[in-house]
């Protein structure tokens, strides 16, 4: 029965659209960094260069959260998909450096305009007493595309061209367009209490989830960007095979776990998730061969599969009726992470090698970790004993 009230039809729809918008995005995970490599970018460049459109797309978010009371979804997941075309076709005209800068810029702003909208849209579509597993399944579509999107890149670059690559690229944005203008068009909904004038951009309500995401996102970004190089260089023909493998395992825990994000505390689900973060990187410091790869892509995925819709599902409960705002600061502070994490781990790369590197992402896990327990789930803890002694007076 609950599942029944999840599935409506503008979720086939959005869920729909954002497989193919994140398709058009996730097929360039692998290819990109190959792509700026061989047209002699360095590494600290190709960081740059990849990290740009997190950074970029941060600037947008919190102010996209809070017109998001006002504005009907629908419009900014329009405006992004109709990005993403442009992007996508100016990527075959443009040269490294500062003409792609611009592109990977734009592009940004059209991912923070639609996965900002999308996720908002699913938020206040859901029933709230199957929230989290409502979440759980729309970010299936990210799984699917993830699982599919790596590997059909590098099958396009190594059988075609990158002008084939991003002409693709192009085409799933147009259905992703197509596709967000058959969504039933949602009024304002903004609380009667709250008012657009004096509401903070950033949600501080929303700031545990969202610095939890931050310090996982800096562990993304630095994979997505490095782990494609490091892979060739041991002899993995396709490295878009580990981001398969790990979408793998984000579609089997979601799919048959999404219950579990609403039968269990946000804190018990996100703890050990936590620490597969910690666990996959360091195996990855000293695995060189492509079953020790996938491995890791295996470890992370089953952790990433709770992680992320708890972050959001937490975000969504401290938020109260003020979603936009949640997921805008929520969105900004992962498209930090996913920046610097590429710019960062760039720098670091380049002053030592892929093994430090991969110690650092591990040490960036373990920081996000002790933030969780003295930030986190202590308050919670202190949160409940003080609900308890209220009951008790009662």
């Amino acid at each position: 029965m609950g599942i029944r009230k999840i599935l409506s039809r503008d979720f086939f729809l959005t869920f729909s659209a954002q497989l193919t918008f994140s398709s058009s995005l996730f097929i360039l995970i692998p290819t990109l960094p190959i792509y700026l490599a061989r047209l002699g970018s360095a590494e600290a460049e190709i960081g740059i260069l990849i990290g740009t459109s997190s950074v970029s797309s941060l600037i947008l978010r919190p102010f996209i959260g809070r017109a998001l009371l006002r504005i009907p979804e629908k419009n900014f997941m329009l405006w992004g998909a109709l990005l993403f075309i442009l992007c996508s076709i100016a990527y075959i005209f443009l040269p490294p450096f500062w003409p792609f800068l611009m592109i990977r810029v734009f592009h940004g702003f059209g991912f923070a305009l639609f996965y900002t909208a999308s996720t908002t849209f699913i938020a206040n579509i859901s029933p709230e007493e199957h929230r989290g597993q409502s979440i759980s399944y729309f970010f299936l579509a990210f799984n699917f595309a993830f699982a599919l999107a790596p590997s059909f890149g590098m099958f396009l670059i190594n059988r075609f061209n990158f002008t084939v690559l991003f002409l693709v690229c192009t085409a799933l944005s147009l259905c992703s367009l197509f596709l967000s203008t058959r969504l039933n068009r949602r009024e304002e909904h903004l609380p009667e209490d709250l008012s657009t004038t004096n509401l903070p951009i950033l949600s501080r309500k929303a700031l545990p989830p969202a610095v939890m995401a931050f310090f996982t996102h800096i562990i993304w970004g630095a994979l997505t960007a490095f782990f494609p190089l490091y892979a060739l260089e041991h002899g993995m023909s396709n490295p878009g095979l580990f981001f398969a493998a790990f979408a793998v395992m984000l579609i089997l825990g979601r799919t048959f776990g999404g219950r579990i994000l609403d039968l269990y505390s946000r804190e018990k689900v996100i703890f050990p998730c936590l620490l597969t973060y910690i666990i996959a990187t360091v195996i990855l410091a000293f695995s060189e061969t492509t079953p020790m790869f996938i491995l890791v892509a295996i470890i992370w995925g089953a952790g990433n599969a709770f992680a992320f819709p708890a972050f959001v599902a937490y975000a969504i409960d401290l938020a109260g009726p003020s979603r936009g705002p949640a997921l805008g600061t929520f969105t900004a502070l992962s498209d930090l992470g996913v920046g610097l994490g590429a710019v960062i781990m760039g720098i670091v790369l380049r002053l030592t090698n892929f093994q430090t590197m991969f110690l650092c992402l591990a040490f960036t896990g373990v920081i996000n970790l002790i933030y969780f327990y003295l930030f986190v789930m202590k308050k919670a803890k202190l949160n409940r004993a003080i609900y308890m002694m209220e009951q008790v007076e009662k």
